[in-house]
């Protein structure tokens, strides 16, 4: 009995598998290709779709609500390419714009080369973008926008560098007084910071026991020269003359001056003091000594600087530093008074302050009446050299995303295309410079910009949601292959066996 079963079983196979191989000779092996294609068809040529201008990635057949922010769906437009709205201008002859390098979208050339990177520059013609989603809005539209176009156009880029400054005392008029011998202060003639002194002005006076020693010392060698300088014997003349020589260099490198040595000759008298005296005119800044008050050698006493000329040390911000140039012209204005004073810039440091990140310029001024008092605070104004012949947009013009900076150039016929451009420095106005992506004369938009960004943004993701799939085609399957997959399982082996025990 199992054993009829099991046969009746495969003959009810091998007909149903005749069948199938006749139904698909029939059909043929481009019946489910041919379906593929319909249904792409079908999703090409559906009707209306909806979106939420929030979530482009929402769309469907028919209005409603967004599921996510719960906003009314709007609907989409069809809208046409800008290259076949440009092929049918003009009866189909297209009009090259300008030449873009295929692997720099910002470097556009108004004829054809090659580009940085040594590559065959690519033409773009009137109507089409370098590959950015061109948009096209309705002229209703664009005035409830409130959109606004300029021309890109050549200018004299200058701008002026607005910062503070510190007046400074002038380091080369600078003078710090110090003795080279250890003694008392014996006198001190100017006692007080601020003071005016004169050149050759005595500050003070020290007492020393080592230089009246030296002065002694000379003494005593210059009445020995005068005993022996009529001496028939030459070398005793010139050992008396060496030892009078050594004397003088000694007291002159106690800073005893050639004055003060003649006058020592002259009056064959000891001076029991030592004077210092000022190097030149100026003020007295420092003062770190007092009078009666022990000094050892090298100590600093008093400090003076000549404020006639000054300095003013201007804080440069990095981002501004391509404005400023030894030789600009600046001007220095007085907080307390509002005055203003003309200068030149005479040096740009070479380095940055680690605290503040600004770099010094310096500016020389006379001080009038001394006005300028050392560390006052002023205004700073430095007018920068212009740049001739800059391609300039407004600066409201460029959109900064993350590191790109995009402009969107009006096409004409209500279409705008997003362009990736490389800006270089602002001036005072609202101008920024164009170094590459925009050419002389093209329209940017500068005003609604964030709309046309959105815009734009939108109608690229859903061109690529909308996109349909491209269809998968089904292999055909020979006979051969068909009777083997449908025989060669486990269950078809042993029915065959069971054949085999039947006709024994």
């Amino acid at each position: 009995m199992k054993k009829f079963i099991t046969i009746t079983s495969l003959l009810v196979a091998v007909g149903m598998l005749f069948s199938w191989e006749a139904l698909w000779l029939q059909i043929g092996p481009g019946h489910e290709h041919a379906h593929s294609h319909a249904v792409g068809v079908a999703f090409a040529e559906e009707g209306q779709k909806w979106t939420c201008g929030m979530h482009p990635m929402i769309i469907t057949d028919e209005p409603g609500l967004c599921p996510i922010c719960n906003m009314d769906l709007t609907p989409l437009k069809p809208e046409s390419s800008a290259g076949s709205d440009s092929a049918g201008d003009a009866g189909g002859k297209k009009q090259v714009k300008y030449w873009v390098a295929p692997m720099d979208p910002t470097y556009i050339s108004d004829q054809p080369g090659k580009s940085p990177m040594g590559m065959d520059l690519v033409p773009v013609y009137e109507g089409e973008g370098t590959g950015g989603a061109v948009i096209r809005i309705d002229p209703m539209t664009t005035q409830n926008m409130g959109l606004r176009t300029t021309q890109a156009v050549r200018y004299n880029l200058s701008r002026s560098v607005r910062t503070v400054g510190l007046v400074a005392y002038p380091e080369p008029k600078q003078f710090q007084v110090t003795t080279k011998v250890d003694g008392w202060v014996e006198s001190l003639l100017v006692a007080e910071m601020g003071q005016e002194v004169t050149k050759g002005e005595v500050l003070l006076e020290i007492y020393s026991p080592e230089l009246v020693t030296a002065q002694e010392e000379y003494l005593l060698a210059l009445k020995n020269y005068d005993g022996v300088k009529e001496s028939p014997f030459p070398s005793i003349v010139d050992g008396a003359r060496r030892l009078l020589d050594a004397s003088r260099k000694r007291l002159a490198y106690w800073d005893i001056s050639t004055r003060q040595i003649l006058q020592l000759e002259k009056t064959r008298q000891v001076n029991r003091t030592l004077k210092l005296l000022a190097p030149f005119d100026g003020i007295v800044t420092h003062k770190q000594v007092l009078e009666g008050s022990y000094i050892k050698a090298g100590s600093r006493l008093m400090e003076i600087a000549d404020i006639r000329k000054i300095w003013i040390q201007a804080d440069i911000y990095e981002f501004e530093l391509p404005w400023v140039h030894e030789g600009l012209r600046a001007e220095v204005e007085l907080p307390y008074k509002g005055e203003t004073l003309d200068g030149v810039i005479s040096r740009v440091y070479p380095f940055v302050e680690a605290k503040t990140r600004t770099v010094k310029a310096r500016i020389e001024l006379d001080n009038v009446n001394l006005q300028l008092k050392p560390d006052m605070y002023v205004n700073v104004r430095i007018f920068g050299k212009p740049i001739d012949n800059a391609l300039v947009v407004p600066s409201e013009a460029v959109l900064r995303t993350g590191s790109q900076q995009t402009v969107f150039v009006a096409l004409g016929d209500g279409r705008f295309e997003p362009r990736a451009v490389k800006t270089g420095l602002h001036d005072d106005i609202g101008h920024v410079e164009v170094i590459s992506g925009l050419l002389d004369g093209e329209r940017v938009v500068t005003s609604a910009q964030f709309m046309l960004d959105s815009e734009s943004k939108l109608r690229e993701a859903i061109r690529k949601m909308m996109q349909p799939d491209e269809p998968v085609t089904a292999s055909e399957p020979s006979q051969e292959e068909s009777l083997e997959d449908l025989f060669g399982d486990d269950e078809t082996a042993a029915g065959q066996e069971n054949l085999e025990d039947l006709f024994k």
